[in-house]
């Protein structure tokens, strides 16, 4: 029989994860996962079965289960006896409710790694209260570093969801299996959405204890340097200007024509920021971004176009790279990072719910419930 891990490629190629469907980070995690070669089975509801599944859910196999039926309950044990992982994103307390918790899991299969994705973590005063990214992100820190001198800026759901959620998920997830390999013993991994994204922070929490990171909006990275910003086109388009480096600023005056007029070696006067902002401001305003692109784009400025999310895939280097890829006839970020000998690769697209019930139980040699 032909089996859907015999049309994956990837350095995840014969690891089999098995993934209860939830929001947000988790199931990003999968995806990045499953994009890599990762054999993942999607738990879904069954009263979902037939509907679209998530946006995020690419690369997997749903099946649909009823988990307050004990038989299910059953068929989700079988599978993670099979499994080198599991990936969880429920409130604390969730899956042991189900019967599916870490004891009964682990028991199954001491080599199981168990990856639980929340907000505030498994423990602590908050484990069990509603929140989201902009939640977790104000307790790390985060937020209040992001944003103008005159408030916070909310910076999509990429700082707690996925980079201080999905991503350390995968980390922790992996780091786990290889230990499981090596030892033969499974762990829970406990990720915590407020603790990645202070993670994140750690290389300004450092510069704060130096005495080099001052009020938001003041500062190197955070929108303060005039040199280190985005500024508006005479289309009202944008361009991005990053020279932090001398040589690169130099040359910056010396493509804007501004070395006259603004001093190479006042470059980190800070005194001196506002009045460079407005001078380098002025003359972007003078030319569209196509001109800028033609004089800019490839060279050591430190520069790029600010492009929406149509523009983005059409970009040339973009298109060099294949970075993005169709799905349904719509543009979207293909896999990253690549491996030169075991690239990963896009496998199906997203599923319906319940559309693999009794194939990918089949392909894993658990019988459905009922059988």
């Amino acid at each position: 029989m032909t089996t859907d891990s015999n049309h994956r490629s990837g350095p995840l190629t014969g690891l089999k994860i098995v993934e209860f469907a939830a929001i947000g980070p988790a199931p990003f995690c999968g995806q990045l996962l499953a994009d890599l070669g990762a054999d993942i089975i999607r738990i879904d509801r069954a009263e979902h079965a037939g509907r679209p599944s998530g946006l995020l859910s690419r690369g997997r196999r749903s099946v649909a289960l009823d988990l307050k039926d004990p038989g299910s309950v059953q068929v989700c044990l079988a599978l993670l006896e099979r499994a080198d992982a599991l990936i969880e994103g429920f409130r604390p307390g969730v899956m042991e409710r189900l019967g599916l918790g870490p004891a009964p899991a682990l028991e199954r299969n001491p080599r199981l790694i168990y990856a639980r994705m929340t907000g505030w973590g498994q423990t602590g005063p908050l484990a069990q209260a509603a929140g989201h990214d902009i939640n977790y992100i104000s307790l790390s820190g985060a937020l209040h570093a992001i944003g103008t001198p005159d408030a916070p800026m909310v910076p999509l759901n990429l700082v707690g969801d996925f980079g201080g959620g999905s991503l350390y998920l995968g980390l922790g997830l992996l780091a786990g299996v290889l230990n499981a390999r090596a030892t033969g013993e499974g762990q829970v991994v406990d990720c915590s959405m407020v603790e990645g994204s202070a993670s994140l922070m750690s290389f300004f929490y450092e510069l704060r204890a130096g005495g080099h990171w001052g009020e938001r909006g003041s500062n190197l990275l955070d929108g303060g340097a005039a040199f280190y910003s985005p500024f508006r086109c005479a289309d009202n388009k944008w361009i991005s200007l990053g020279p932090l480096e001398p040589q690169f600023y130099g040359l910056m005056l010396d493509k804007l024509g501004l070395r006259g007029i603004l001093d190479p070696a006042s470059q980190n006067d800070r005194a001196r920021w506002p009045q460079m902002r407005q001078a380098i401001a002025d003359v972007i305003a003078t030319r569209t971004r196509d001109a800028w692109c033609a004089l800019l784009e490839g060279s050591d400025v430190c520069f790029a176009p600010v492009l929406d999310m149509d523009e983005a895939p059409r970009h040339p280097h973009n298109l060099a790279r294949a970075s993005f890829v169709e799905i349904d006839g719509h543009p979207v970020p293909g896999v990253a990072p690549r491996f030169s000998v075991t690239p990963g690769r896009l496998t199906r697209a997203p599923a319906t719910i319940g559309a693999d019930t009794r194939s990918a139980l089949a392909d894993w040699g658990v019988r459905a419930p009922g059988d």
